[in-house]
């Protein structure tokens, strides 16, 4: 499901509409519940909506920090158990925060701690039962079936396999795929025709996923029949940037990129993300001050050394900048003069550094960087000369995220982990290249509310 130029799971927007709608039915049915019959007014109610809308909507952004609403990561019991309480102990807090802040006199002074415990219980255990256990089951997994056999379909087999929202039917072989990666069982074609399979397996989406595509390798006739009838045709380029938020490097063409959507960097939408960023970064400072000035003592305590660490980065069209962070590594971490990326438990980093990294703290000053113009808050991360050199030779399109401002977050850093490798650099460029093709005010503001879930998390970090 597309919405504002990006990509959504649909059963995880249905998700967000129901927990809204039950969060919001709960507190208005407790409030006529509760109430006395002339005091439920259509002002009253009117109140209650706005109130009952309020606890929704934080129940949404607590739930969602915590993971609730991420289908790449399923929970084990003990995760979903702990997670389920910190989310009913955040819910009771924010119902009791609502009524404190915006009382309700019919019936607010008499009952307000019914109230919380009625409505955090109730919300819970219809988000447990109705949401984790009905919803799913309820609704009826989109039938998709992929058009070749080869490595690219393979891929998009094992992709198809971890979305529940989706059920594969099987892989169709064409008459010129020369490898077959998948297992026979899974192979369709054997004798029947594309149009045959279709209609035995009632599939919903087939994603052309060849290795080679000239010479009559398509059914171009019957792909466009199956089309008019009603059966979505993706190309397996579209189908990654859907399903998982990348443009895969392997799926794609300086065509593509050339002749597709996206990729645009309009006057108004650069104007609006610039005073976006002087807005969320002024507001980002005021509040994060005194942490830093904690950290800034905590750094200077903790190792011999200044307390800020300032090196340069490749900017937006290639311009060199400085980038400043707290310094969480010993002053000789590259005494040899070979800039090297960070591991899993380097041995550069100081202890006050493997707290501050593990937080984030230490990209704070960065904030003042968005300030001047060099960076924005979210965008691709931005990198050392000596590695963006090597990189753009390595892997192909790299100097495309260099086509907008470098972040202080990105969508990149919200869906993988820290890399320090070319395999890792790989990755993260497909998501990079995701953001280029389709940034937004509206995926900004996504991007950094997902941040808030990898801080508090401490995911990915090195």
């Amino acid at each position: 499901m597309k919405l504002f130029n990006h990509y959504f799971d649909r059963h995880t927007v249905l998700q967000l509409l129901l927990d809204l709608s039950l969060v919001t039915l709960a507190f208005m049915a407790t409030l006529v519940v509760l109430s006395k019959p002339e005091d439920l007014t259509l002002a009253q109610l009117g109140r209650g909506l706005v109130r009952g809308l309020l606890m929704g909507a934080g129940f949404l952004a607590i739930n969602a920090v915590l993971g609730f609403y991420d289908r790449r990561s399923p929970f084990s019991p003990t995760q979903l158990t702990a997670r389920a309480l910190v989310s009913f102990s955040m819910t009771a807090l924010l119902v009791a925060a609502v009524l404190l802040l915006l009382p309700i006199e019919a019936f607010y002074g008499r009952t307000w701690a019914v109230v919380i415990v009625m409505l955090a219980t109730a919300v819970l255990l219809l988000y447990q039962v109705l949401v984790a256990e009905l919803l799913p089951k309820a609704l009826n997994k989109r039938k998709v079936l992929v058009f070749g056999t080869g490595t690219r379909a393979k891929a998009v087999g094992e992709t198809l396999k971890r979305v529940p929202s989706t059920e594969l039917c099987g892989y169709f072989a064409s008459p010129n795929e020369r490898e077959s990666l998948v297992t026979d069982w899974g192979v369709l074609s054997n004798g029947r025709s594309l149009s045959e399979v279709v209609a035995d397996k009632g599939v919903d989406e087939i994603v052309v996923a060849l290795t080679e595509r000239r010479g009559g390798s398509m059914p171009m006739r019957e792909l466009l029949d199956l089309k008019l009838g009603g059966v979505q045709v993706t190309d397996i380029a579209n189908y990654f940037e859907r399903s998982l938020g990348q443009i895969r490097l392997d799926a794609m063409s300086a065509g593509w990129l050339i002749f597709g959507e996206g990729f645009n960097q309009g006057f108004l939408r650069t104007t609006v993300k610039r005073l976006f960023d002087i807005l969320g970064a002024s507001v980002l400072l005021l509040f994060s001050f005194p942490v830093m000035l904690l950290t800034a003592i905590a750094v200077r305590l903790d190792s011999p050394g200044p307390i800020f660490y300032a090196q340069e980065r490749v900017g937006q069209n290639g311009r060199p900048f400085n980038v400043v962070k707290f310094r969480s590594m010993r002053t000789d971490a590259e005494k040899d003069g070979v800039p090297r990326w960070a591991t899993a438990g380097d041995s550069r980093v100081t202890r006050v550094g493997r707290v501050i990294r593990k937080i984030r703290v230490d990209e704070l000053p960065q904030l003042f960087s968005v300030l001047k113009g060099d960076m924005s808050l979210v965008g691709p991360r931005p990198e050392r000369a000596f590695f963006v050199e090597q990189l753009t030779q390595q892997i192909p399109f790299y100097a495309v995220r260099h086509s907008v401002k470098p972040g202080v977050t990105g969508w990149a850093q919200v869906r993988y982990q820290y890399g320090s490798t070319i395999e890792d650099t790989t990755e993260k460029l497909q998501y990079d290249l995701y953001y280029v093709k389709n940034h937004s005010l509206f995926l900004d503001m996504v991007i950094l509310f997902e941040t808030v879930g990898v801080v508090l998390t401490g995911k990915g970090a090195q």
